[in-house]
């Protein structure tokens, strides 16, 4: 079986903050130590998941450096270098490559609603840019723009590009894409829900949320699907199903951090436009966390 370049289970780490909203940096090179700790294989960070529009750059910068230095070179770091700007995209990653990562993803440029000709030449410009491996990040329903399997697979055949994190939801697509990938080219569930049936597809793993607060679990149920027990992969998966909905109650990042807090790791709130969640969310959330066993 061919090692993955990054491992199956990568968490999209989120980013910590002070109770007075500032970037929390030794606590996310805790957290970054924790997920290592949990299972998890490589980190994204400041992606989505880790609220990459309310972080300026320069503050960026440093978030990247502090999980490096945490890290040492235990596991790959992959910095979100993506914007709706292609100009300061490539800036951008061409500045975050100096810094120790392992790689870089960008995600498709949101609000600009590119045609795919444009997606090509976005993410061929940030590929050219860097030497780096370049990961590609699909997710419609945060861009409005979906990036097309032709499109994906022209993209492919770029030599640093070398994986896409698929969020669309769309198998049919994500077939397609897993048949005519040229050998090497990865494919990530970018969804928790999704990545069983993505793998039964010929996916590596995911780039997840869920390994926050389940990272063994996630970590059983790839190796189990990887290694051929289908079996004892679906139970995790159908067990595990409840917290992969309740953690998009409302948008992400919100109940992760609330689930962190739940399991005593609290990182601090969301920022605005981001609100904090509900009693009501939080309730429902700790239901279905100590109905798995998540909650000491």
């Amino acid at each position: 079986m061919t090692q993955p370049r990054f491992g199956r289970l990568i968490t999209a780490m989120v980013s910590p903050f002070t109770p007075d909203g500032a970037l929390d940096l030794p606590r996310a090179q805790e957290l970054a130590l924790r997920l290592l700790d949990q299972g998890s294989e490589a980190l994204v960070v400041c992606g989505t998941t880790g609220e990459s529009p309310t972080i300026h750059y320069e503050d960026k910068v440093r978030l990247f450096s502090a999980v490096v230095e945490a890290v040492d070179g235990r596991a790959p770091i992959i910095a979100n270098v993506g914007d709706n700007c292609t100009d300061d995209s490539v800036e951008f990653a061409q500045r975050v490559a100096k810094l120790g990562v392992d790689a870089v993803m960008a995600v498709v440029p949101y609000y600009n609603k590119p045609p795919q000709e444009g997606l090509y030449r976005h993410f061929a410009a940030i590929a050219a840019a860097v030497e780096l491996p370049v990961i590609l990040y699909n997710v419609p329903a945060r861009t409005v723009t979906n990036l097309e399997a032709p499109t994906t697979l022209r993209l492919a055949g770029i030599e640093n590009i070398v994986a896409v994190k698929e969020a669309s939801g769309q198998l049919t697509q994500i077939a397609n894409i897993l048949d005519g990938a040229p050998a090497g080219f990865e494919v990530f569930s970018g969804n928790d829900e999704d990545t069983l049936p993505m793998m039964g597809l010929g996916a590596t793993g995911v780039i997840s949320v869920a390994s926050h607060v389940a990272g063994p679990l996630l970590a059983e149920m790839l190796t189990s699907q990887s290694l051929g027990d289908h079996t004892r992969a679906l139970k995790i998966h159908l067990q595990l199903m409840p917290l992969f909905k309740a953690l998009f109650m409302t948008s992400n990042p919100i109940m992760v951090k609330d689930a962190l807090k739940l399991v005593g790791f609290p990182v601090g709130d969301t920022r605005l436009p981001l609100i904090s969640a509900s009693e009501e969310q939080t309730a429902e959330l700790k239901r279905i966390m100590d109905h798995l066993g998540l909650i000491d």
